[in-house]
């Protein structure tokens, strides 16, 4: 054999030995390292998912929420004073629409008048009854204000029974009692009146309908000037002096700030760890970059699962449907603290939101950091 024919022939360029993986130093394949490495990461992504959703539940559909109330007039009249513009602030007890009182000035005199003329037939004790009766009426007009609010109350807490604090529905409740009591004594007061004119005083129909116009001028006096239910602020507002109010049709609506809170719509497998009283911490996309803290007031017993919107119902939250279907969410009511994020409650204005269940460092920390790079980040939504 020559020496020519006893080498072997080198592989030539491009063979099947050229394309075969490339294997590092330590024989071991550096794309099966990189897989696993993958994978790895991929799996301890997911168990924190798992976790996390339990132990910090975060959701980026919150919006703040408020009560709001119809500033609605009770009689019909020409606006003589507008106290108020839109998005003003007012205060509890704040005047905010004046009608014409000439009107019910002169209703009450003409009352006042007949009310006399009944009386000169009676002797002497008809002033007594009129100072009554007008008494009467300033406790009904009391009276009718107390139960409104309460009735608002009410509807709010049969909505939404975490909306309102139990001192708020204490107040609410004293001054309903306060005003029936003090509608009793008027009453008693006004009989006693009636009973000094004398037997043939209750039983003259004259004085009872002279009686009843002056109250209902009152009241109708009464309810002629609008004042600001408790703090907030004014919406819905573009109406000015000369305008014709009419009885039972809206004038603007009030936004009340006595009770502001966030409803948090959380995944329904987000639920099992929340309970009242757990911290919580939120951005506002009015604020970029800016953390606030508050706590959960209460969670949701249950949503309508349908389409349509039932008056009076459980509210509705819809879902989206697909190949991978997205859990059922239910309310959790935030709680926000009195001066916490004030300036930024807009009613409406969605938020970001983290509930802290437990004291796990670790992913407390997560959380909190994950919270405020998305409070970054919504600088360029």
């Amino acid at each position: 054999m020559t020496e020519k024919e006893g080498k072997s022939p080198e592989p030539a360029a491009g063979s099947q030995d050229d394309q075969s993986p490339p294997v590092a130093k330590n024989g071991k394949n550096p794309v099966r390292r990189v897989t696993k490495i993958v994978l790895i990461v991929c799996a301890v992504i997911f168990a924190w998912y798992i976790i996390a959703d339990r132990l910090t539940p975060y959701t980026d559909q919150a919006r703040i929420r408020a009560v709001t109330v119809p500033i609605t007039p009770r009689v019909s009249g020409y606006l003589a004073e507008v106290n108020v513009r839109l998005h003003s602030r007012v205060r509890e007890g704040d005047l905010i629409f004046t009608l014409d009182q000439r009107p019910f000035d002169v209703a009450i005199r003409s009352a006042e008048a007949n009310l006399d003329l009944a009386g000169q037939s009676v002797g002497a004790g008809t002033a007594t009854v009129k100072a009554a009766a007008a008494r009467l009426g300033v406790a009904h007009a009391q009276l009718d204000r107390a139960q409104r609010n309460y009735n608002r109350t009410r509807r709010v807490l049969d909505n939404n029974p975490g909306a309102l604090s139990q001192a708020d529905w204490d107040r609410t409740e004293t001054a309903l009692a306060q005003a029936t009591e003090r509608v009793s004594s008027s009453e008693a007061d006004l009989e006693k009146a009636q009973q000094l004119l004398g037997d043939s005083g209750p039983e003259n129909a004259q004085v009872r309908v002279a009686i009843a116009a002056l109250e209902q001028a009152q009241l109708d006096k009464a309810f002629s000037i609008m004042h600001a239910p408790y703090d907030g602020a004014i919406e819905s507002f573009n109406v000015d002096v000369g305008y014709y109010a009419q009885a039972g049709q809206p004038l603007a609506t009030f936004v009340s700030g006595r009770d502001v809170w966030i409803q948090a719509d959380m995944r329904e497998n987000s639920l099992s760890r929340i309970k009242p009283g757990d911290k919580v911490e939120f951005t506002l996309d009015v604020a970029p970059g800016r953390v606030f803290k508050a706590k959960v007031r209460s969670v949701g017993y249950g949503v309508d699962a349908g389409d349509k919107t039932n008056p009076g119902g459980l509210p509705t939250i819809k879902g989206s449907s697909g190949w991978l279907r997205d859990p059922q969410r239910f309310p959790v009511i935030i709680s926000l603290s009195g001066s916490e994020a004030e300036g930024y409650r807009r009613v409406g204005g969605q938020a970001d939101v983290v509930v802290y269940t437990g004291g796990n460092f670790l992913f407390n920390a997560i959380a909190w950091t994950n919270l405020r790079v998305r409070s970054l980040l919504s600088y360029v939504r």
